[in-house]
């Protein structure tokens, strides 16, 4: 019996008399293509560890989706303006979901039936309102050839899917106290207003604050969705400033985009005193964020859902 050693760091033991020399370190793959027994043996490990890995994965998969999905009825669908509906779900036998909306800004996916494909969506509503009544609100753009068209479509009573809920929401204590951030400038196009309305309705202190306004871009005011909310907004703290792209005729208020109008108000006395909220289009953020850092307000202090 003699033995044999291969670089690197490979010894093979053989029963026969012959002794081999070999003038160049061999590589592992040379030794391998030398000994199909194991070779073999390696590619039936791997198809099976693979195959563990798999089912694994698919399980996990499963239990996820088993785990996350908790199906809800319809209360109420309406139109809230031109393409925009009004959607409310009843979650009030799901209070571990209705408790797990904390924070506006806050969204979830949902799924209607016979379609995987979910919708992510912003709730509208304030958290105050999952935790009294059991509900959820969103304002849900219905687009050609989408879930949310679909979703649209439905009656009240049809049962659709929801996720659990996300995200952080909009961390309003970076912009507190009342006192040292006096301005809030609140910036939000399209159904980019649904998490605002959140935001307003549950409270941030508005009426302690000596300058809050919010940009609300549309393209005309049949695109615009809660007007009738406005006066209540106002009431609050909140100036609201309503901007159309593409105005009636006799409009009198601030035309073309938010940015735009913003730029030609702007108006902020102490940036390093100011906070921001933005959502909706992401051109529009960008464009907001570039110009108010360059007057100096902190990126720490905008607080952005697009």
């Amino acid at each position: 019996m003699s033995t044999l050693s291969f670089s690197p760091s490979i010894t093979i033991t053989t029963t026969t008399t012959t002794h081999a020399q070999f003038s160049h370190p061999l590589s592992p793959m040379f030794i391998l293509r030398g000994l199909p027994l194991a070779r073999n043996h390696l590619r039936l490990s791997s198809r099976r560890s693979n195959n563990r890995v798999a089912s694994v994965v698919t399980a996990a998969a499963v239990r996820q989706d088993a785990a996350i999905w908790t199906p809800a009825p319809l209360s109420l669908i309406e139109s809230a303006a031109e393409s925009l509906f009004h959607v409310s779900i009843d979650v009030s036998s799901s209070p571990d979901l209705a408790a797990s909306y904390t924070r506006p800004g806050q969204y979830l996916q949902l799924r209607v039936p016979d379609v995987e494909k979910p919708s992510f969506l912003a709730i509208a509503s304030p958290p105050s309102l999952a935790a009294s009544r059991g509900a959820f609100e969103f304002l849900v753009k219905s687009i050609a050839g989408s879930t949310a068209e679909i979703l649209c479509g439905l009656k009240k009573g049809e049962t659709v899917e929801l996720s659990a809920v996300m995200g952080n929401g909009f961390d309003m204590g970076r912009v507190d106290p009342p006192e040292e951030y006096p301005t809030v400038l609140i910036f939000a196009t399209g159904s980019g207003i649904s998490p605002i309305r959140s935001l307003i309705e549950t409270g941030f202190g508005a009426d302690r604050r000596s300058d809050v306004r919010l940009y609300y871009g549309a393209r005309n005011l049949k695109r615009m969705a809660y007007q009738e909310k406005f006066k209540e907004w106002e009431s609050s703290g909140v100036k609201v400033v309503p901007v159309l792209s593409q105005p009636d005729d006799g409009w009198k208020g601030e035309t073309g985009y938010v940015q735009a109008a913003f730029a030609r108000a702007k108006q902020v006395s102490k940036p390093e005193a100011t906070g921001v909220v933005l959502c909706g289009q992401k051109q529009m953020a960008e464009e907001i964020t570039a110009m108010l850092v360059a007057d100096g307000v902190s990126n720490d202090k905008m607080l952005k859902n697009f």
